[in-house]
């Protein structure tokens, strides 16, 4: 009887580690929008901080309107080119120029709402490759990638 109990526990084991699923790293994305948001609030610090302009807001000179007309449209036209060089290079090869003279290539993926960040896959780096990875945008100093 005992000799079946052993038997029987040592087939339990068996099985049990053979069907333990090999362990894999979590990868945490950051906090989305909150759900009740309707944009930045133009008085916010983060708002601030994102979007500085060169001319204060005042209510006198029509000069200061029509300067502050031109930056705005200049940087419509920057903001643009931007949101489509990221939709040019989704799913291509990237070699991003970060900090401390690092490169590291990766196939880009996709960038949060703030462009704070960016999703990619298979990092090549110094110390090896990453399966899929998030590179902080306040690391790089520059990205470039062939059309």
């Amino acid at each position: 009887m005992r000799e079946t109990r052993t038997a029987v526990y040592k087939l339990q084991k068996r099985s049990c580690e053979n069907n333990m699923k090999t362990p894999v790293s979590v990868l945490r994305l950051p906090r989305g929008p909150e759900p009740n948001s309707r944009g930045f609030d133009p008085n916010s610090p983060r708002y601030i901080a994102l979007c500085p302009t060169t001319i204060p807001a005042s209510k006198g000179n029509e000069a200061d309107f029509v300067n502050l007309e031109e930056e705005q449209q200049l940087r419509s036209e920057l903001r643009e080119r931007f949101l489509r060089s990221l939709i040019a290079m989704t799913d291509k090869q990237v070699q991003f120029n970060l900090y401390e003279k690092v490169q590291v290539q990766a196939k880009f993926g996709a960038s949060d709402i703030d462009v704070l960040n960016f999703q990619v896959s298979d990092l090549q780096t110094p110390l090896g490759v990453q399966k899929e990875a998030l590179l902080r945008c306040q690391d790089m100093i520059s990205y470039s990638f062939h059309l």
